[in-house]
């Protein structure tokens, strides 16, 4: 039988919809038996809320102080002991799971599978490589446990509605010291997040400035969606780094895309090249975002961004 465990991310109240989507995943698999497991502390409604994930047989919980707030470094050892009735252990490849998910893999000695985007076949997947350039079949050695992530803009989260039991998981192991918490800095937005927005406006180097980039701002505000960036405007101060898209950033799938002054380089597109309809909005006309773009304008953003946002307003 192929058993599967699922690491769950959250952030103590709410569970991250990458934990469904990993479930999508892992349902793939012939005969897949999938256990989801909840770290952190007082976990009981996160935990609630994963056992109503479709295709949950089981919810498990390790539910102790030092889990809290969760550090890789914590997590690891406790995920590994965990999967040893497990031939198969799923974590998102978010930066909860790209941190998470290669601790795990060295501590059981295997190889780590990355960025799954198709299953084939039990230890058989599909995964982007050349930041997203071209897709690649890995078949991993059934005789091993099987350590991956899962690139959560290929799969739809699973349906709810579910009521697996949830157990209590005790793990005895060391948990290791070197590593605490310090703090955390994070931007604070009434915006919808970039991973779970259903449409994303995002501006480049071309707005030229941070006051400049109010415009992105308020399309964003009039359409409802998130606000995203490319690295180029992150790195020249325009806005901060959480809201960079693409390979270094976040990889997101939203139904509507919009790329304002984006040109489109390779590193930009691995990020959104699973969204629905990707609009991109450049003076540019040989721009390299117009060759994945569903929908081009050729203009002068500084006009085209007022009008459109007033038009939609």
């Amino acid at each position: 039988m192929t058993k599967v465990l699922v690491v769950a991310e959250h952030d103590g109240a709410n569970l991250n919809p990458s934990t469904a989507k990993c479930v999508s995943c892992a349902a793939q698999l012939d005969g897949a038996q999938i256990d989801v497991i909840v770290m952190g502390a007082n976990v009981a409604d996160v935990a609630g809320e994963a056992a109503t994930i479709a295709g949950v047989s089981r919810v498990v919980t390790a539910d102790r102080e030092e889990n809290s707030p969760a550090l890789a470094a914590i997590l690891a050892p406790q995920v590994a002991a965990a999967a040893s009735d497990y031939s198969h252990v799923f974590g998102p490849s978010t930066a909860f799971g790209k941190d998470l998910m290669p601790r795990v893999a060295a501590l059981l000695g295997v190889n780590q599978v990355s960025d799954i985007m198709t299953v084939e076949g039990t230890h058989r997947f599909k995964r982007p490589i050349y930041a997203g350039n071209a897709v690649v079949t890995v078949t991993a050695a059934p005789e091993h446990k099987l350590v991956a992530t899962v690139r959560t803009a290929s799969y739809q989260a699973a349906d709810g509605g579910n009521s697996a039991p949830v157990e209590s998981l005790d793990i005895d192991v060391e948990i290791p010291n070197h590593t605490r918490y310090v703090g955390v800095q994070t931007g604070q937005s009434d915006r919808p997040d970039l991973q779970t927005a259903a449409k994303v406006v995002s501006g480049g180097r071309a707005l030229a400035s941070e006051e400049n980039f109010d415009l992105i701002y308020k399309l964003a505000d009039a359409l409802g969606a998130g606000v995203g960036s490319s690295r180029a405007a992150v790195d020249a101060g325009y806005v901060p780094p959480e809201t960079q898209v693409g390979q270094t950033g976040q990889i997101i799938a939203p139904d509507l895309y919009i790329a304002v002054g984006i040109s489109g380089a390779i590193q930009h597109v691995t990020g959104i090249k699973d969204a629905g309809i990707i609009v991109a909005i450049n003076k540019d006309e040989e721009a390299p975002i117009f060759e994945i773009a569903d929908i081009g304008l050729v203009g002068d953003l500084f006009k085209v961004v007022p009008e459109l946002t007033d038009a939609v307003g």
